[in-house]
């Protein structure tokens, strides 16, 4: 595993922010992949438990491969990349475990051009859905929310999300924009490390079990959040694309 297959490693922090109707600030440190989809990283053996890639674990959970997943769904949508490279911003598999709020899939032509990027989404409900999203030369695209995601919110509203490619920083925000208030910001920020083994065992060092951690923390707040008076909204109006299996 070196950084001549196109991996990197982002050490970061991801912070969400509730101002309506209850203020509330949530902060976790993690590690997420960058990976070239035709170029998985090829870990050695002691590591393989600590960092998989399956297909399984997005879109409709069926495909052979991540870029047939990935194709699966953009046919669907008339979109066909012609072979072009495709980079996926994830957590791994750790340990048998994995949960990935959101996963960016940066989709480019033959030319290399950028042609879309597809944000998936995953709630703790099992279900996962796929945005097909065209950004704007900064990076900033917008979508109508039509997944479940936060128990504290309806599905109504949209979204502001700005996705530029990670280079040597990753920083990204999603906003959710509903009538009359803007009550839910994300940002994710890091920085690159080479995708090494020493780099990846100092990551597990400092973030065991992390995408456990990831989904526990969640969870963790959504009591608090509870606890503290804020109403639980039915889980209806889903229109999930794709669904965990």
């Amino acid at each position: 595993m070196s950084g001549a297959d196109g991996a990197g490693l982002y050490p970061c922090e991801t912070v969400h922010v509730r101002t309506d109707p209850l203020r509330h600030t949530l902060r976790h440190r993690t590690y997420m992949w960058l990976v070239d989809l035709d170029r998985l990283p090829e870990l050695p053996g002691p590591l393989r438990p600590f960092a998989g890639f399956r297909a399984r674990d997005h879109f409709t959970g069926d495909a052979p491969t991540l870029r047939a997943a990935l194709v699966g769904f953009l046919a669907r949508h008339g979109v066909d990349l012609e072979g072009g490279r495709v980079l996926m911003l994830a957590h791994a598999r750790v340990l048998g475990h994995v949960f990935n709020p959101l996963t960016l899939y940066w989709c480019h032509g033959p030319d290399g051009r950028p042609r879309c990027v597809v944000a998936e989404v995953h709630n703790t409900y099992g279900e996962r859905h796929a945005y097909l999203l065209h950004p704007d030369e900064r990076g900033v695209a917008r979508a109508d929310k039509d997944f479940y995601v936060s128990p504290f919110f309806p599905v109504d509203g949209s979204y502001r999300m700005r996705l530029p490619l990670p280079g040597d920083r990753l920083d990204l925000t999603v906003r959710l924009d509903r009538p009359g208030s803007r009550p839910f910001t994300a940002t994710v920020r890091g920085t690159r490390r080479e995708a090494t083994p020493a780099a990846l065992l100092r990551l597990l060092l400092r973030h065991p079990f992390s995408t456990l951690a990831v989904s526990a923390g969640i969870r963790r707040h959504g009591i608090r959040l509870y606890l503290r008076g804020l109403p639980v909204q039915p889980r209806t109006g889903n229109r999930p694309t794709e669904k965990a299996t």
